[in-house]
């Protein structure tokens, strides 16, 4: 294949990439003024629901606004040749192929994050703080920023570093040994991340002795669940939105309960979501997503060793030296429909959890207090109630209430 061929498929990925998104945001926009469905009715009065229609609209507009410009400035930096002036830059630097990479990669995703700070800024402090949701200091909101950054040089060097070391090691075979260093690094993640990485961030407490703490030890002892660990989140630290999660498994698993959520829902209600978080473990639901999660790695780190040698990769980005990280860049945009179809079946498998977990939780606990601590949950957060089927398909990780609502009713 031609390399200006190859440089027009790779556009016309990231074009229809951008046009289907759109399109299905389009189709959503267009039910934001539905009326609520009979069960849900109680969920917002008058007034609020006017709220939540303007929260969501505004939303939307912005959405637009934001993808529209990074789609400019993507097809900007191809047209003008932005990566092989990113890659002159680094190769005046080092003539070593990791150093060169992690420079490389370094200055892309550093001049990303500077174009996007400006949207996430007037996202959090105009929109969300518009709407009372906003709890982030300009302080913390930059802060968060350093520690991310400086996270993904550490941890994205380590494994970038490690990954291009194999290639040059092993040839097209790095792939092995590329998925192996991932899996340990996903399974100590899923093992430690609210540990060691959650407290850069947050203040994690364990739940005080009272009440909450004696029904929540109280469920577990009935379902035979091991649950010495209950922590709150200081999640009212940036947002006025509440969210529970499950964590870890064997000796580290543990719940975390954003102190929103505590200050949101009654006793009753947070052990109905805790039961559904109970319910994600007992079903297995993180093993299958841990294990769903390498076999795609596996799966991805396998085809990329079929394509990563081909000089074309390169070529095609107007790159004279062909290298590793210049073809990972025009992988990954190709790669993107294989990807795009993944996170459609991750997602199926995602809501399909959610029921089973949903089913758990009224089976070993109660139906009426997981409804009416979801409905809360959704009126606090202005959630869009009525969403377009399409953009369920294709972005939700969990049924909508309505689904949820009916489910839990059988």
């Amino acid at each position: 294949m031609n390399p200006q061929i190859l440089f027009y498929v790779i556009i016309g990925v990231l074009v229809l990439s951008f046009l289907i998104d759109q399109i299905l945001d389009f189709l959503n926009a267009k039910h934001f003024n539905d009326p609520l469905p009979a069960e849900l009715q109680d969920v917002f009065d008058a007034e609020e629901y006017k709220k939540s229609q303007r929260y969501k609209k505004e939303r939307y507009k912005f959405g637009i606004l934001t993808s529209t410009i990074s789609l400019i400035a993507t097809l900007l930096f191809f047209f003008l040749d932005g990566f092989a002036y990113v890659d002159s830059l680094a190769r005046a630097v080092s003539n070593n192929e990791i150093i060169i990479a992690l420079i490389f990669f370094g200055i892309i995703m550093m001049a990303s994050d500077i174009l996007s700070t400006p949207f996430s800024y007037y996202s959090t402090f105009v929109i969300e703080e518009k709407y009372g949701f906003n709890k982030t200091t300009r302080k913390t909101f930059f802060l968060d920023k350093l520690k991310g950054w400086l996270m993904g040089a550490i941890i994205g060097g380590i494994l970038l570093g490690a990954i291009i070391w194999f290639y040059q090691s092993t040839g097209n075979n790095f792939w092995l040994y590329a998925w192996g260093i991932i899996t340990v690094f996903t399974v100590l993640m899923n093992l430690f991340y609210a540990r060691f990485i959650v407290p850069l961030f947050n203040k994690q407490t364990p739940l005080e002795e009272g009440a909450l703490r004696s029904e929540i030890e109280n469920y577990a002892s009935k379902v035979g669940f091991t649950l010495d660990k209950i922590f709150v989140i200081d999640g009212s630290k940036r947002s006025t939105k509440a969210n529970a999660y499950f964590s870890g498994f064997g000796s580290e698993k543990r719940v975390t309960l954003f102190d929103t959520l505590i200050k949101d829902l009654n006793e009753e209600e947070i052990v109905a979501v805790l039961a559904h978080e109970v319910g994600h473990y007992k079903r297995n639901h993180i093993i299958i997503n841990l294990f769903v999660a390498i076999i795609t790695t596996g799966f991805t780190l396998w085809l990329l060793s079929l394509f990563i040698g081909n000089p074309l990769l390169s070529e095609a980005l107007n790159v004279s030296k062909p290298s590793f990280h210049i073809g990972l860049i025009a992988f990954g945009v190709l790669y993107s429909p294989i990807s795009g179809i993944t996170s459609l079946l991750m997602n199926y498998l995602s809501r399909k959890f959610e029921y089973q977990a949903d089913d758990y939780a009224k089976n070993t606990f109660a139906a009426p207090p997981l409804i009416s601590g979801l409905k809360k949950l959704s009126k606090n957060s202005l959630s869009n109630l009525t969403p377009h089927p399409l953009y369920v398909f294709a972005h939700y990780s969990h049924p909508t209430l309505l689904q949820r609502f009916r489910n839990l009713k059988k």
